[in-house]
């Protein structure tokens, strides 16, 4: 019998229609596990860029900063700028005892950090994925759910003899919670999607802008070591 209010909705829904909310519902949890994770995540990661971004622009030597990136966690912009000093290190943009201009080559320093900044948009990158799929096949399960529940409506019609609105209102409704629980899955996962990829392109934005102020920040000449960088 077809009973009034959510619970009682619930209550009455078949075997098929509770596996499917069932299913819609581990997708919502998961999904909004991960919107708060990666919210967290990308806070954090913006806050660091900016403290980092910061000393980048008022810095007059690449030590200044080379000594900041040590210092900052969570910042993908630091992590690229270090990763830089890392990969060639700080004596190779000295020249040698004979060498009149510097000795780093701006070609690997530039396949460097691009390098590693796929490295750091992937990790942003990390489970948003999930989110895709589950923006991308939960009103499609809905459906599916919707469509078996109307198909054992129509049984149950068939069955009884009548098609009288009092005998089809009832599990036309039921099947449709399906629908509606598909949709209140994928739209906040689309929209937290959508969001952090927003997020990436910025966070990509800022990373190129740190290649082009490493690349000014080299000299065409050579600059004493301070003894605090050498290995």
């Amino acid at each position: 019998m077809f009973q009034t209010g959510p619970i009682g909705v619930f209550a009455s829904l078949g075997v098929v229609s509770n596996i499917v909310l069932l299913l819609l519902f581990c997708f919502s949890v998961i999904s909004w596990a991960i919107i708060l994770y990666k919210w967290a995540s990308f806070r954090s990661a913006d806050a660091a860029d900016r403290r980092f971004m910061g000393v980048l622009v008022k810095a007059k030597d690449v030590y200044e900063v080379a000594r900041h990136a040590h210092r900052t966690s969570g910042s993908p912009c630091a992590r690229i700028f270090q990763g830089v000093v890392d990969r060639l290190g700080v004596e190779d943009w000295q020249p040698d005892d004979s060498a009149t201009t510097a000795t780093f080559d701006r070609h690997v320093m530039e396949r460097t950090a691009a390098h590693i900044a796929q490295g750091q948009i992937a990790k942003l990158e990390s489970f948003l994925p999930f989110l895709a799929t589950t923006g991308n096949i939960s009103p499609f399960v809905g459906l599916l759910g919707t469509v078996l529940g109307i198909i054992d409506s129509f049984r149950e019609i068939g069955t009884q003899g009548t098609a009288s609105i009092s005998a089809v209102a009832p599990g036309v409704s039921e099947a449709l919670v399906a629908t509606a629980a598909g949709l209140f899955a994928a739209i906040p996962a689309v929209i937290a999607y959508n969001y952090f990829l927003t997020r990436i392109r910025r966070t990509a934005f800022h990373m190129d802008t740190v290649t082009v102020e490493l690349l000014a920040m080299l000299p065409p000449k050579a600059a004493p070591v301070p003894a605090g960088l050498k290995r």
